[in-house]
């Protein structure tokens, strides 16, 4: 298992990659689904922060694949059938979503971290051997796993027994999450891996696309929903229009960067790029939480006040927006979405669920797409003329 070269030529995901996401989209799903409920009872506040821990879980697995196979993904067997270990805990993650999130019962998502983190450790272990001019970054990998992992079973174990006071429950959990952040900048220490820049862009690009797909589908169930209780009306079709061109216009804004030669140049700050997306990917699946309530409210009723639903919508995609924003400013020289253009279209976009009672639910998911829109108009306008002013640019040999 020797480290892939940093500047390969048209290094695109593997067929396997693809697979491996596919896992996610279970877990995905199933956490979204369970966020929507919660919503839904009128409970979304009480359910958001089961939602962001076990979405932590689910996107770090994610990371640790990705980052990973881009500096050494040499497909052959072992490569392959450690793939499938980890694939099969992300399986036994997303089954262990909904007694977590319902009951706060993490026994079978500790399991299914458990076994991802198998073949994880046993991908570094095989790493640290057969390559070793990085040895030690990737033992270093290996170690830090290995005892965080037993820090999360200890964790759950000392919670079943009692053994754990009430009050240092999430103290621990976001201390453990710190310490997992903290692993790569400790373990590339002494040598960097050789991830690559085209490859990591295109791999958090398609994990984009999958969330969005999740956004669609949870559209789809709350469509199902408000079609069981009755006719189809006009607050019906408005929402589901309208969320629709919404994820669309996210999507738009979100490619209108390609961060692949950016992370190229500025390779110091992939942690805060790849971190950041933490939040992006976050606030998608919130968002087709709360359009999944939204649409379905349309057809029946829910107990959700029409501010609360308000605000599962539009609170996500202020959180995607500013992200978004922060993430596009660390692999680009100039700015292609403006800052006070941001700044503008997210303060109304939270001001606007304070009208819900008064303009409806149906309004307020217009407003919310038509300043997205208008947002995403202004910045191919600006970027366009932008573009003539500066006149034709050289392909790089490096894009992939």
């Amino acid at each position: 298992m020797s480290a892939r070269p940093i500047d390969e030529p048209h290094r695109a995901s593997s067929q396997l990659e693809l697979l491996f996401d596919l896992t996610f989209v279970v877990a995905v799903a199933s956490v979204t689904a369970q966020l929507a409920h919660s919503i839904a009872d009128g409970h979304g506040l009480a359910g958001l922060l089961p939602f962001l821990q076990v979405f932590f879980s689910i996107w770090w697995a994610w990371m640790n694949f990705t980052w990973f196979a881009s500096s050494y993904d040499t497909d052959d067997v072992a490569y392959r059938l450690l793939t499938m270990v980890q694939m099969a805990g992300v399986l036994t993650l997303a089954a262990g979503v909904p007694a977590a999130a319902g009951h706060s019962d993490y026994g079978i998502i500790t399991l299914g971290y458990v076994i991802m983190r198998i073949g994880l450790v046993a991908q570094w272990l095989r790493a640290g051997v057969e390559d070793p001019a990085r040895r030690r970054t990737a033992l270093r990998y290996a170690a830090a796993i290995s005892l965080l992992t037993m820090g999360w079973v200890l964790r759950f174990l000392l919670a079943e027994t009692g053994a754990l006071p009430s009050f240092s429950g999430l103290p621990l959990i976001i201390c453990l999450d710190v310490l997992e952040l903290a692993v790569p900048l400790w373990a590339e220490r002494p040598r960097a891996t050789t991830w690559h820049p085209h490859h990591i862009a295109e791999r958090y690009g398609l994990f984009t696309i999958i969330l969005l797909g999740e956004s669609v589908l949870a559209v789809s169930r709350g469509v199902e929903g408000a079609l069981e209780a009755g006719e189809i009306r006009g607050p019906f079709v408005v929402i589901a229009g309208c969320g629709l061109v919404l994820l669309f216009a996210l999507w738009w804004l979100y490619f209108l960067v390609q961060a692949g030669e950016g992370l190229s140049d500025r390779r110091h700050r992939s942690y805060l790029w790849g971190y950041g997306h933490y939040g992006i990917f976050a606030a998608l699946a919130a968002l087709g939480a709360g359009l999944e309530v939204a649409v379905e409210q349309s057809g029946r009723e829910v107990e959700a006040s029409s501010l609360a639903l308000g605000y599962a919508v539009a609170i996500p995609v202020g959180v995607f927006l500013t992200l978004l924003r922060a993430v596009h400013a660390l692999v680009v020289a100039e700015a292609v979405i403006y800052p006070a253009a941001v700044l503008g279209c997210v303060t109304l976009i939270l001001l606007l669920p304070l009208a819900t009672p008064w303009i409806g639910m149906a309004a307020v998911v217009a407003a919310i797409t038509a300043i997205c829109v208008l947002l995403l108009a202004v910045t191919i306008t600006t970027a366009a003329a932008r573009a003539r002013r500066q006149g034709p640019q050289p392909s790089s040999s490096g894009e992939s």
